[in-house]
């Protein structure tokens, strides 16, 4: 049995919400260069070739229990769509806003779990949401008057990863996550390999022949995405999510930071005003769960 011990899963969390933004920057260095679908291959390919040996490494096997395949493989096809999706929409909107965006995830699985599960969400933390996708909407102004329908992308990003976070508390708990992850990575390889070397174009027109700077942060993006999700996933086995949930919120300043000191973007006025709201309805509804989780099942649920 692992020991709590809230320090270390805090330093953990807090390196994933620096690393994740950093792994997106690098997508964004590259997007103009590199196609889309080698970003997205390399991501995965390089996920597989760092976990697979642990696994390995640990005796675990690789045999699924029996009816998680299926589950599996719908959600490596949710990640592939997920990242492809965000990769695309760095080339159009600065990084914190594109993150700020996204983060309207919260919101829509809450609202999925009440409306496609049946699950009780009270009166405040529907105003919750309401006030957040306000928030949303008022990042996504000003970037949709500059570049038009791009500047949904992140919305496509928040639906997919809510959908994909569903399936994964259910694959969750029949694998462990290392596990789960190096079959992921290795799943969305077996995927997007024979697709792109098959469709004309599909690997763009890097070279293969020697290393270049270019091969080089696609090697960093493989190695921060699956450092960065490894940290997430070890920071749960030494502190509460109820403790860590608030943390990641702090991946948008990162992200502001990160998109300040390499590409000089910053949000406007009007996104900065968004972001702050997004943030500030979503950390309320964490809190709230937090507060409901903690009453006795025989005690009245607050709305």
């Amino acid at each position: 049995m692992t020991t709590d011990r809230p320090f270390l899963g805090v330093m953990l969390m807090l390196a994933f919400c620096v690393l994740a933004p950093l792994g997106d920057s690098m997508a964004k260095l590259l997007g103009g260069t590199v196609a889309l679908g080698l970003l997205v291959l390399v991501r995965f390919a390089v996920q597989a070739a760092i976990l697979l040996p642990l696994v390995a490494w640990n005796r675990q096997g690789f045999q699924l229990p029996e009816g998680i395949l299926g589950w599996t493989i719908a959600r490596t096809v949710l990640h592939i769509l997920g990242i492809g999706l965000m990769f695309s929409a760095l080339q159009y909107l600065p990084l914190a806003d594109a993150l700020a965006i996204a983060f309207v995830m919260p919101f829509i699985m809450l609202l999925l779990g009440h409306f496609a599960m049946g699950e009780h969400v009270g009166m405040h933390r529907m105003v919750a949401c309401a006030i957040g996708f306000v928030g949303t909407l008022l990042v996504i102004q000003p970037n949709f008057v500059e570049v038009g329908y791009p500047a949904l992308l992140p919305l496509g990003v928040a639906v997919v990863f809510a959908l994909f976070m569903m399936v994964t508390r259910k694959v969750a708990r029949a694998l462990d996550p290392i596990k789960l992850q190096a079959i992921s990575g290795m799943q969305a390889t077996a995927i997007l390999a024979p697709i792109l070397l098959l469709m004309p174009g599909g690997l763009g027109d890097v070279g293969f022949a020697a290393p270049s700077q270019t091969w080089w942060l696609l090697a960093a993006l493989g190695v921060i995405g699956t450092l960065a999700h490894l940290f997430m996933t070890w920071s749960l086995r030494f502190a509460p999510a109820s403790t860590l949930a608030p943390m990641q919120y702090l991946e948008i300043p990162f992200g502001t930071a990160i998109g300040w000191l390499i590409f000089a973007d910053l949000p406007n006025g009007l996104a900065a005003i968004g972001i702050c709201i997004t943030i500030g309805a979503g950390l309320y509804i964490i809190l709230r769960e937090r507060r409901l989780s903690r009453l006795s099942p025989d005690a009245p649920a607050a709305v």
